[in-house]
């Protein structure tokens, strides 16, 4: 992991993720870190299999967690706010994600998340696992076509 105040690395192919807000290590100004495909791809890889409320039957979805990101980027604050594609938004508090393994999905079912079926990246609970999670409040913490994080 850089150290604070560090420079990511800057992205090479198409940006996919957008993060603003209270972060030490960025690579767009400050305060910004922008990612590609294969800069999300070097974190380390998750595998969570859950059910979900748009979607049949259990499904497996891979991706990093969603603390590690924010390690990496020396995140401090207490909520992240998510914007999908869409502009729908949300925020969700960060303590979720050191109490759950929350995913950023790039995967399910072993099939790239492509924009057209809820990709490229997903926010994913894993709510199979947490009685507590199978309460509406977090449903609507699932983004999908998620773009845009900011840190507060």
């Amino acid at each position: 992991m850089p150290s604070a105040g560090a420079s990511l690395a800057a992205p090479t192919g198409a940006v996919i993720l957008e993060v603003e807000g209270n972060i030490a290590n960025g690579n767009g100004g400050t305060g910004i870190a922008r990612f590609d495909e294969a800069m999300l791809a070097a974190l380390p890889s998750h595998t969570l299999e859950t059910s979900t409320v748009v979607t049949d039957g259990t499904q497996v979805f891979e991706g990093f967690l969603m603390r590690d990101l924010l390690a990496l980027l020396g995140a401090r604050g207490s909520v992240v706010a998510a914007t999908a594609l869409n502009d729908y938004s949300v925020e969700i508090p960060v303590s979720d994600f050191a109490r759950f393994d929350v995913i950023v999905a790039t995967t399910r079912n072993g099939k790239r998340l492509e924009k057209s079926g809820k990709g490229p990246l997903w926010i994913v609970y894993p709510r199979d696992d947490h009685e507590e999670l199978q309460d509406i409040r977090y449903d609507y913490r699932w983004v999908w076509q998620l773009y845009r994080l900011d840190i507060k």
